[in-house]
C-alpha cells in the first residue's frame, strides 16, 4: 500500500513537473539553439589542447640494469633512487628553466588571424634565440622573413648569426617544422619573462608513479601545439638525464679531489718511513727483520689497514658533518662520501644542498617573504638533524669497530716486547711503513673507481615510451561542451519560468490556493476569448462547457440537491469571472430540466442582465426588498432554456448593504424555494463589501471565484481568517480563467494552469501562449 502511494505520488510529481514547463517549449528550444550557436562559436574559436606522454624507467643505480651492470658495480658513488623524490625533480623548476631556455621558448613565434592569435611554433620560417643576459622584454615585434634574413622595424637581419637589436642580442635560425610558406598570416615573435612561461609549464605538466611499487614514471603534458609538446617532454627527460650526469661527475670530482689529497700526505708519509727505515739500518746495521717479526707483522696488518679504513670513513664522515653544521650551503659542493655505504646519508645529502641552492635562488629574486622560501628553509631544517644524527650513529660504530681492533693488536704486544731491541724497532717502523703502503693501495683503488664512474656517465633513466601527442585534443570536448551548452539553457529557462510565474503577486497555480487556503478546489474554468458570455448549450462539446458540467455534478460534493439548492456565488475583487460563472452553471443545471432561477444580488455592479441579454430596467430585487412589489413580479423567464428563469437586480439602491440585511431577503428564499429546483446567487464580492457574508447563512453552498493570473495572493491568504469572522456557508473554490496549456493529462485538476485537454474549435495558433500570460 504504501509502496503504491510512493509511486503515485512520483508520478504526481513526475507530471506535475512535466506540465508545468512543457508549455515553454518555444523558449526552452531557442534557449538551446542559442546555447548551441554560442558553444559552436567557442569550440570554432578556441584553441584545441593536445596532450603528449611519455614513459621513462628510473634506474636503480645501486642494482643497476641488464644492460649496465658491468660499470655501474664499479659506480660505488651513485645513491639509490627514490621514485617520490625524483618526480619531485622532474617537476622542479630548475629543470623546466633549463627546458624553456634550451627551446627558446621565452621568445614566442605567433601568427595573427582574422578573430584570433594562435602560435606559430611550427608554422614560423624562424625560431628566435635569444641572449638571456641582453634580452629586453617585449609584447608583439611583427617581422617578415625568408631564406636568408628576418625583417622588422625597417631593419634587415641574417640568420644564423648573432645580431645587436633594440631587443638584445638575438639569433635568427630556420625553423625545423616549417614547410609551407604561409603569407596570409601576420607573424610577430614576443620576449617573455623565463620564469613566467616556467610557471606556465609546471601548470600543464603531470608526473606520476605507474603504480606503488613500479620504477616506471609516467609523463603528461598538455599544449595547443603537439610538436612544442613532444619537444617539451623530450627536452625534459634529456635535462633530467644530464642533472643526473652532472651530481655523479661533480661527486666524483669531490671524491676525486678528496682521495687527491690523501694521496699526497700519505705519500709523503711513505717518504718519511723509507728514509728513516734506510737511516735505522745503516745506524745499527740489521738487514731484515727475523722470522719472529716476520710472523707479528702478518697479525697485525689485516687489522692495520682496516684502522686505516675506518678512519678514511671518519674523516669523510667529519667532513660531511661540518659542511652540514654549516648554514651556508650555498655553494652547492656536495661534500666526497667516498668509503661510505650509507644509501640514506648520501641521498639526504644530496636533498640539503639542492634545496638549499633552491631557496637562494628564491632569495635573490623574490626575498625572504616568499612562501616557497620559508617551505624550503623548513624543509631544510628537518634535514639537518637527521644527518648529523645518521653521522654520529656510524662514527659511533666506526670508533667501536676501532677499539676492537685495537685491543685485538694490544694481545700481540708480548710477541713484541719479547724481541731484541734492534729488531722490535726495525719491526715497528716496518709496520708503519706497511699500514702506510696499504691505505696507498687502498686510495689508488678508489681513485680509479672514482675516475671509472666519472666516465662512465650512465644516464638515470630509460624511455621505455617516446612522447608521442595524442591524435585528437584532449580539449575543449564537443560533447562536454554541448552538454554544458543544453544544461546552461535548462537552468536558464528554468530560471525564467520561476522568475515569471512563482514571483508574482497572482495566483497562477491550483497548487498555490490549496497551499494558501484550507477551502477546497471544485473546478476549473478555461479562460473564454470569446465575446460571448455564454458558452454552455444543449449541443456544445467545447471544453469550457465540458468543464461547467462537470462543475455541475461536483455540486453534489458540496451537498447540492433536494432540499439544498441555494448556491451563492461571490469573489475577492469585481473581474474575476463571478457572474459569468454563474450565468453558465444555472444555464448547465438548466439543462438536466430542472427549474432553474437566477439571482442578481449584486446591488453594487449588476452584470448578469447583460450576459444573459436582458432588459435591465425591469422590476427586481431592490424593489422587492423596499417593498414596493411582490416575488411573483420580479421573476421573469429567459429565451436561453424554458427551464431557467432571472431576478434582476432592479434601480440600484443607496444603501444596498442595509437593503439586503432586511428580513425580506430570507422570504424571498423561502418563496423561491417552493417555486424552483435549484437558486443561483450573483452577489458582490466580499473584499469591498459584506453583501455576500449577510446571504450566506440563508444558503447551501457558497462558490468562491478565484480567476488565474488576476486573483492576488494576499486575498487567498485573508480567506480563512475571514471566514473565521464572518463564515461563508459551505464553502469552495473555482478557479475560473485557466490558460489552457493544450496539453492532454490524465489527472485533471491542479497541475500547470489546468489540465487542458483541448478541442478542435479550441486550437491555439500562438507560438508563445505561456509567455503571453
Amino acid at each position: 500500500m504504501n509502496r503504491k502511494i510512493s509511486e503515485d505520488k512520483d508520478s504526481n510529481f513526475s507530471s506535475s513537473f512535466i506540465f508545468r514547463y512543457l508549455p515553454y517549449w518555444p523558449l526552452f528550444l531557442i534557449l538551446i539553439l542559442i546555447s548551441f550557436g554560442g558553444a559552436w562559436f567557442y569550440l570554432k574559436l578556441a584553441t584545441p589542447v593536445y596532450e603528449t606522454d611519455a614513459r621513462i624507467l628510473i634506474k636503480d643505480e645501486k642494482k643497476g640494469s641488464e644492460d649496465s651492470k658491468t660499470l655501474e658495480s664499479l659506480d660505488l658513488i651513485s645513491p639509490k633512487k627514490i621514485i617520490d623524490n625524483e618526480i619531485e625533480v622532474l617537476q622542479s623548476k630548475s629543470l623546466l628553466n633549463s627546458v624553456v631556455k634550451n627551446l627558446n621558448l621565452y621568445a614566442p613565434v605567433s601568427a595573427e588571424t582574422r578573430f584570433n592569435t594562435i602560435s606559430a611554433y611550427a608554422n614560423s620560417p624562424v625560431i628566435i634565440v635569444p641572449d638571456s643576459n641582453t634580452m629586453k622584454q617585449v609584447n608583439k615585434v611583427y617581422f617578415t622573413a625568408n631564406s636568408n634574413s628576418v625583417k622588422f622595424n625597417n631593419k634587415t637581419y641574417p640568420l644564423n648569426e648573432w645580431v645587436d637589436t633594440p631587443y638584445g642580442r638575438l639569433e635568427f635560425k630556420k625553423n625545423k617544422y616549417y614547410t609551407t610558406d604561409e603569407t596570409n598570416k601576420k607573424l610577430f615573435f614576443s620576449l617573455i619573462n623565463p620564469k613566467k612561461v616556467v610557471s606556465s609549464l609546471a601548470s600543464r605538466l603531470t608526473v606520476t608513479a605507474a603504480n606503488k611499487l613500479s620504477s616506471i614514471v609516467n609523463i603528461s603534458f598538455k599544449d595547443e601545439i603537439p610538436e612544442r609538446g613532444e619537444d617539451v617532454v623530450n627536452e625534459l627527460i634529456k635535462v633530467y638525464n644530464r642533472s643526473i650526469i652532472d651530481e655523479k661527475n661533480t661527486l666524483a670530482r669531490n671524491t676525486s679531489q678528496f682521495i687527491d689529497e690523501r694521496l699526497a700526505r700519505v705519500g709523503e708519509d711513505l717518504v718519511t718511513i723509507e728514509h728513516k727505515m734506510q737511516a735505522y739500518k745503516a745506524d745499527k746495521g740489521a738487514v731484515d727483520v727475523d722470522t719472529q717479526g716476520k710472523l707479528f707483522l702478518e697479525n697485525v696488518s689485516s687489522n692495520d689497514q682496516k684502522v686505516s679504513e675506518i678512519n678514511t670513513k671518519l674523516s669523510v664522515l667529519n667532513q660531511v658533518e661540518n659542511s652540514v653544521r654549516s648554514k651556508d650551503l650555498s655553494s652547492g659542493i656536495v661534500p666526497s662520501m667516498a668509503g661510505v655505504d650509507d644509501p640514506s646519508l648520501t641521498q639526504m645529502v644530496k636533498n640539503i644542498f639542492d634545496l638549499q641552492i633552491e631557496a637562494e635562488s628564491l632569495k635573490k629574486t623574490t626575498g625572504e617573504n616568499n612562501p616557497l622560501y620559508v617551505s624550503y628553509i623548513d624543509r631544510i631544517e628537518k634535514i639537518r638533524p637527521q644527518i648529523l644524527q645518521n653521522v654520529e650513529n656510524q662514527k659511533q660504530s666506526l670508533l667501536a669497530s676501532k677499539s676492537n681492533i685495537s685491543t685485538t693488536n694490544n694481545s700481540y704486544s708480548s710477541v713484541l716486547q719479547s724481541m731484541p731491541e734492534t729488531q722490535r724497532q726495525l719491526v715497528d717502523i716496518s709496520r708503519d711503513q706497511a699500514q702506510k703502503s696499504s691505505l696507498y693501495a687502498f686510495l689508488e683503488q678508489k681513485k680509479e673507481e672514482t675516475e671509472l664512474s666519472y666516465v662512465s656517465s650512465l644516464f638515470g633513466s630509460k624511455v621505455i615510451d617516446q612522447a608521442e601527442s595524442s591524435e585528437y585534443p584532449v580539449s575543449p570536448k564537443k560533447k562536454f561542451v554541448y552538454l554544458i551548452a543544453t544544461l546552461l539553457a535548462l537552468v536558464t529557462g528554468f530560471g525564467i519560468v520561476v522568475g515569471k510565474e512563482t514571483l508574482r503577486s497572482k495566483v497562477m497555480f491550483q497548487k498555490e490556493i490549496e497551499n494558501l487556503t484550507q477551502l477546497p478546489v471544485i473546478g476549473e474554468i478555461t479562460a473564454e476569448k470569446s465575446k460571448n458570455a455564454i458558452v454552455i448549450g444543449n449541443n456544445q462539446k467545447t471544453l469550457i462547457a465540458e468543464q461547467f458540467r462537470k462543475l455541475r455534478t461536483t455540486l453534489n460534493y458540496l451537498g447540492i440537491g433536494g432540499n439544498h439548492k441555494r448556491i451563492l456565488i461571490t469573489s475577492a475583487i469585481s473581474g474575476e469571472g463571478k457572474s459569468f460563472v454563474a450565468a453558465n452553471l444555472a444555464i448547465s443545471l438548466s439543462l438536466t430540466g430542472k427549474k432553474v432561477v437566477l439571482l442578481d444580488f449584486d446591488l453594487n455592479n449588476p452584470s448578469l442582465a447583460a450576459k444573459l441579454n436582458i432588459d435591465s430596467d425591469h422590476v427586481g430585487v431592490t424593489e422587492y426588498l423596499q417593498g414596493t412589489t411582490g416575488p411573483d413580479k420580479i421573476i421573469r423567464p429567459t429565451e436561453i432554456d424554458e427551464n431557467l428563469f432571472f431576478i434582476s437586480t432592479g434601480k440600484l439602491p443607496k444603501n444596498p448593504s442595509e437593503l439586503i440585511m432586511n428580513e425580506k431577503a430570507g422570504d424571498l428564499l423561502n418563496y423561491l424555494d417552493g417555486i424552483f429546483d435549484y437558486i443561483v446567487i450573483d452577489v458582490a464580492p466580499v473584499g469591498p463589501v459584506s453583501d455576500a457574508y449577510i446571504l450566506s447563512p440563508f444558503c447551501d453552498a457558497t462558490l468562491y471565484i478565484v480567476r488565474h493570473g488576476f486573483t492576488p495572493k494576499v486575498f487567498i491568504e485573508r480567506i480563512d481568517e475571514n471566514n473565521r469572522l464572518n463564515k461563508l456557508t459551505n464553502a469552495a473554490i473555482v478557479f475560473n480563467g485557466v490558460s489552457n496549456r493544450g496539453i492532454a493529462h490524465k489527472y485533471g485538476y491542479g497541475y500547470g494552469y489546468g489540465y487542458g485537454y483541448t478541442y478542435d474549435d479550441r486550437k491555439s495558433n500562438k507560438l508563445f501562449p505561456a509567455l503571453r500570460k
